[in-house]
């Protein structure tokens, strides 16, 4: 896998490495780069060639790891074919400090997970012949510390620079993913709970009201045990859960916090026949998660930006396009005043992650998003903009659970969603339960096109 990876890898071209460092100074906060035109950029991009770092030690093509270096290497390469690596501000990476890692996890997991040549105990032997915490979870004790401290330092960079007003939003391209990992517990290629981290930090530096949208096709239970009492920060997941069937077998809708967090946890957990797609994502966002994140009224906005629920990734077969995910950002984005931050969770297919991402930054950056294309959803679809039978059933569940804490949350008389999201409609948009969700949409340019 490694010599693949160098070969492929578009972080091995000194000239693409040097435009995307270009402009960094050696200091803990840099504010937001200026652009040619002599304009500050209000979306920063943040990244670290260390972080490909990260890799299994067996060295083996026969076994190609979901979770690999690659990842990065080809959303970084879509980006600067569509020119964003200049149009974004870059600020400078850094490793998150013990006592940051530390707000949210046991120190003794710290100690484990997060210097080199550390170890956690046992540790087990994967089909390849490699080591990791778990049947799936790569742990190279050369590598994997440092790695996973950049990338929780390099979301911690990036909301110190929102917090402090130096950017509005920005993307956090890092690896290896945070949300499965717990208090004391490594798991699902997760080591540190990279947006839990920095939803403690932003905590620390006076915010009061700290939502965190996770649609990565998982469950993020990590995230979800650590705010689970806690009443500052909304966790809000969108997820393939089966019937408890789906890995991490967590998240069920009736799961909605404890003590004072009571009402802060939020799961849409999907079941039944066929892949969810748009209609089905779109839908819970314009019934429960738009209405519930209104009345929460967040100061900051976090998203758990896993991209595995995308049409193509084997991992979670479902079908959800990159225009499904640039309205869902545009959506979020009405939110905080516009402070929105993106962290890189999921998403192993590299065609599908690369694609969706873009298509995300596209929206940060201040584009319309696409309108959505006509649903490959064959299940119980009635009609264009309805998402399935299946869905409305979980959407209704959800709801009767949830707005027991939401005065705002009301029961649609149905699930319809505005035909002016879609391709080649023209039809008046319908009211939702709180009105219209923003500016009708104009047509877009879709990353598609550039191909």
């Amino acid at each position: 896998m490694a010599a693949s990876w160098r070969a492929s890898s578009c972080y091995d071209s000194p000239a693409l490495w040097t435009r995307w460092s270009r402009g960094w100074s050696k200091v803990d906060v840099v504010k937001a780069a200026v652009l040619k035109e002599g304009h500050k950029s209000r979306t920063a991009l943040i990244y670290d060639r260390g972080m490909l770092s990260h890799r299994c030690s067996c060295d083996s093509k026969r076994h190609v790891h979901p979770e690999q270096p690659d990842r990065l290497a080809r959303i970084l390469r879509a980006m600067d074919s569509e020119g964003f690596l200049d149009r974004c501000a870059r600020p400078f990476s850094r490793e998150a400090a013990t006592d940051e890692l530390a707000q949210v996890h046991q120190l003794a997991h710290v100690e484990h997970y997060g210097f080199i040549g550390s170890a956690p105990p046992d540790l087990e032997t994967m089909e390849c012949g490699g080591k990791g915490v778990a049947c799936d979870t790569v742990f190279n004790s050369a590598t994997t510390g440092r790695a996973a401290r950049l990338s929780s330092g390099c979301l911690l960079q990036l909301t110190s620079l929102v917090i402090q007003n130096e950017i509005v939003n920005g993307f956090a391209v890092i690896r290896p993913p945070g949300h499965h990992a717990e208090a004391n517990e490594a798991m699902g290629f997760s080591f540190f709970n990279n947006v839990s981290i920095a939803a403690a930090a932003a905590k620390a530096h006076g915010m009061k009201r700290i939502l965190i949208v996770d649609w990565d096709i998982h469950h993020g239970n990590g995230t979800q045990n650590i705010f689970y009492n806690d009443p500052s920060v909304l966790y809000l997941s969108l997820h393939r859960h089966d019937d408890g069937n789906f890995y991490p077998y967590t998240g069920d809708a009736d799961e909605c916090g404890a003590g004072e967090g009571v009402g802060k946890n939020v799961n849409i957990p999907w079941r039944g026949n066929g892949a969810m797609g748009n209609n089905e994502y779109l839908a819970a966002f314009y019934y429960v998660v738009m209405p519930i994140a209104r009345q929460f009224n967040p100061e900051l906005v976090f998203i758990s930006a896993g991209f595995d629920a995308a049409e193509g990734d084997l991992i979670g077969n479902y079908k959800v396009t990159p225009a499904g995910f640039a309205r869902m950002t545009a959506w979020l984005k009405e939110l905080a005043g516009g402070k929105v931050i993106l962290a890189l969770e999921g998403g192993y297919d590299l065609n599908s992650l690369s694609t969706c991402a873009t298509a995300c930054i596209r929206v940060l950056l201040g584009e319309q998003p696409p309108p959505i294309p006509p649903s490959s959803n064959q299940y119980d679809t009635r009609n264009s903009n309805q998402p399935s039978s299946a869905a409305i059933t979980l959407l209704k569940r959800v709801i009767n659970i949830q707005r027991e804490h939401w005065s705002e949350l009301r029961m649609p008389s149905s699930f319809d969603l505005p035909y002016e999201l879609y391709e080649n409609t023209s039809s008046a948009m319908p009211k939702s339960p709180r009105g219209s969700l923003g500016p009708r949409t104009r047509r877009g340019v879709h990353p598609r096109d550039l191909d």
